[in-house]
């Protein structure tokens, strides 16, 4: 089962949701071989109950999975620290909510956790938890103490990063995860679907539980893909991206249809 363990629903986290998009993003990414993914949509980004409410109340759910336009989607989130720094959670509906509504019970969704407060608030919950594009600037999760580092599940091989940084990030990656021997992820960090497929995990046994994943991360047997074209689907993406935003920016919207049916 190819999955992509880092994704968003929304172009930008500063932008409305728009149904059309995110349902369009699902269908993309099963066009481009994506057969799961893990949806860590930033915990502060704007509607973010109307993201997992329309998910939840459109698609069947299977284990922890909803089954969304062909493709099985695991709940998540990605958190941002008070030292600088972006860390990914992966589980399911009711426990990604829970621990959502904790933080914003004690923080606000610009004023952020320290780490020595939100990692433990983390781990009281039946979840993955990883550390996202450590190497990328203003990202500190490696200067943290190596008590708290030691409680991360898996090091994030970014898409975007390495799309950008050339395959030096994925050597990187592999080294800080090597270690703190933690297991490597490879997540798009998909905000636009030109992105998906520029990395992606590779399994090769089919799972829609979080213990099941788990289990089937500990056993090391997937693969780590990275594209041969990733510095071009980057670069297309972002390109996309930009143009999109400049688009809402001026008073159209960046749900327009651009994929063919």
């Amino acid at each position: 089962m190819r999955i992509d363990t880092h994704t968003h629903g929304k172009l930008a986290k500063n932008l409305p949701f728009s149904e059309q998009y995110t349902q369009n993003l699902f269908k993309e990414a099963k066009k481009r071989g994506v057969e799961a993914l893990a949806l860590t949509e930033h915990f502060n980004t704007q509607e973010f109950d109307k993201i997992y409410q329309y998910i939840h109340d459109k698609y069947e759910r299977q284990g922890d999975t909803f089954l969304v336009e062909g493709v099985r989607v695991f709940p998540g989130l990605e958190i941002d620290i008070l030292e600088g720094g972006h860390n990914l959670v992966i589980g399911n509906y009711e426990e990604v909510q829970a621990l959502r509504q904790e933080i914003l019970s004690i923080s606000t969704v610009s004023d952020f956790l320290p780490a020595a407060k939100l990692f433990p608030l983390v781990k009281k919950y039946d979840v993955i938890f990883g550390a996202a594009h450590v190497y990328r600037k203003g990202c500190n999760n490696l200067n943290l103490d190596d008590s708290l580092i030691d409680m991360y599940d898996f090091f994030d091989l970014n898409g975007k990063d390495t799309g950008l940084m050339g395959p030096t990030n994925v050597d990187k990656i592999k080294q800080v995860a090597a270690q703190y021997g933690k297991p490597v992820l490879a997540g798009s960090d998909t905000h636009q679907y030109l992105q998906y497929g520029s990395v992606i995990n590779d399994f090769k046994r089919e799972f829609d539980t979080i213990a099941d994943f788990r289990k089937e991360i500990a056993s090391g047997d997937y693969e780590l893909l990275v594209h041969p074209a990733i510095q071009e689907k980057i670069e297309g993406a972002n390109l996309l991206k930009k143009a999109l935003k400049e688009l809402q920016k001026a008073g159209g919207s960046y749900d327009v249809q651009l994929v063919i049916e």
